[in-house]
């Protein structure tokens, strides 16, 4: 029998996923460069995301792990577009980048579904994330205002996305919720 207690992938999947958000939406709102955006797309965003997924497949979370690994894909790619584009080897458009983000506006609805079921914490954060790529959806097919708006949108989902983090440490840790996430907006069915 194993009783070695193992850690909640999630938490670095989240601290990840706000970290990474946060600093992009820096730069969307005119604050921060590019340089510290592209370090942790690559690492923290990108790299720690996929590991924390593949974790959570090791739990039976599907949820955790088509998420994480999803948005560590996300980082990743949105990595190299930028590389790529800044060593001219193959250049994007600002539309080019608009198809990219809507394929995950698309693929972050079903996220969203899902998050319905999770709890509120969830529901908020995901349904803020897919307000904020349908506004960069926008912002990329000629609607540049929509970046900047975007861009203090998605500081709360960043946010959220800690506070998720915060809730699973710190409920631990103290051992009662200092941190309430909610209920599901939705309920399971008995299937």
């Amino acid at each position: 029998m194993n009783n070695i207690k193992l850690g909640n992938p999630a938490v670095v999947g989240l601290a990840g996923f706000g970290l990474t958000t946060l600093l992009l939406q820096f730069h969307n709102i005119g604050i921060c460069g590019m340089g510290p955006v592209v370090a942790m797309g690559f690492v923290f965003g990108g790299l720690a995301q996929l590991i924390a997924g593949l974790m959570e497949q090791k739990t039976g979370n599907n949820f955790g792990f088509a998420v994480f690994s999803s948005y560590g894909a996300f980082w990743l790619g949105l990595g190299f577009i930028w590389i790529l584009n800044h060593l001219g080897v193959y250049n994007s458009s600002g539309t080019d980048i608009g198809w990219y983000l809507v394929a995950w506006t698309l693929l972050t609805v079903i996220f969203w579904i899902g998050s319905l079921f999770i709890h509120s914490a969830m529901s908020i954060t995901f349904t803020i994330l897919l307000l904020g790529f349908i506004l960069l959806d926008l912002g990329h097919f000629g609607f540049p205002i929509m970046n900047i708006i975007a861009g203090y949108v998605l500081i709360f989902c960043a946010l959220g996305a800690w506070y998720m983090m915060a809730a699973i440490i710190l409920n631990e840790l103290s051992g009662k919720e200092l941190l309430k996430v909610g209920k599901p907006w939705l309920k399971k069915s008995g299937i």
